[in-house]
């Protein structure tokens, strides 16, 4: 499916893809609205309008944004997240594919809409920052990857060949931004939640295990 020998460089998405989706859906449309209506003394109307409002801003940087909604909603996001941290873990063979591509030597960049305050409780519990040569938060640049300028303000702070560049991401519409981009290899993910079902992308490969696009074994000893 792919032919390493023309990859330079690997972006990969955090949460979906290299991590297990069932913690964000959890703490965003569980967690969040329950102990919001708990914390205010608010009841189930403030509850189901808060996860619409929360829904509503997918695609935004409000939407990957901790500061936004702590302010917003008066609550201290990072600290409810610790509340089930333990939800927080690495999808099936990510690790394995991690170590495969440090003995391969692409370049490997994690380019994430997560926040730095998401990285910061993330990366210390995965360990994913060992296996990474950079960071690239949408954060930092001020547009999520949805919007062509996240392209553009990453290939400044991390020059990349489009065509010599892997990317995978879990979000059709974030795929939809980097092929318009014009990166050339481009891969979902049919699996980001764990708890959920599989899903169809129309307009991407998706992949079930990272196994399926890593040489054959003999390949990689060879």
């Amino acid at each position: 499916m792919i032919d390493w020998r023309a990859i330079d460089t690997v972006l990969l998405d955090m949460d979906g893809t290299l991590l297990d989706l069932h913690f964000d859906s959890h703490f965003w449309l569980e967690h969040l609205p329950r102990r919001y209506v708990e914390l205010h003394q608010l009841g189930e109307a403030e509850r189901l309008a808060l996860r619409e409002r929360i829904i509503g801003e997918q695609g935004t940087l409000n939407w990957y944004s901790l500061k936004y909604w702590s302010l917003e909603l008066n609550v201290d996001i990072v600290a409810l997240k610790r509340e089930v941290q333990h939800l927080i873990g690495l999808r099936g063979d990510a690790l394995d594919f991690l170590n495969w591509l440090r003995k391969a030597h692409p370049r490997v960049v994690l380019a994430t809409n997560a926040d730095r305050a998401s990285l910061d409780l993330k990366l210390p519990l995965t360990g994913l920052d060992d296996y990474l040569d950079a960071i690239v938060s949408s954060a930092d640049v001020g547009e999520p990857k949805e919007e062509q300028a996240f392209w553009h303000a990453l290939q400044q702070i991390e020059p990349f060949d489009p065509e010599r560049t892997l990317f995978i991401d879990d979000n059709p519409h974030v795929l939809e931004s980097a092929r318009q981009f014009g990166i050339r290899h481009l891969l979902g993910i049919r699996q980001p939640d764990s708890q959920r079902p599989e899903r169809e992308l129309i307009d991407f490969t998706a992949l079930d295990r990272f196994a399926d696009i890593l040489p054959p074994e003999e390949t990689r000893h060879g």
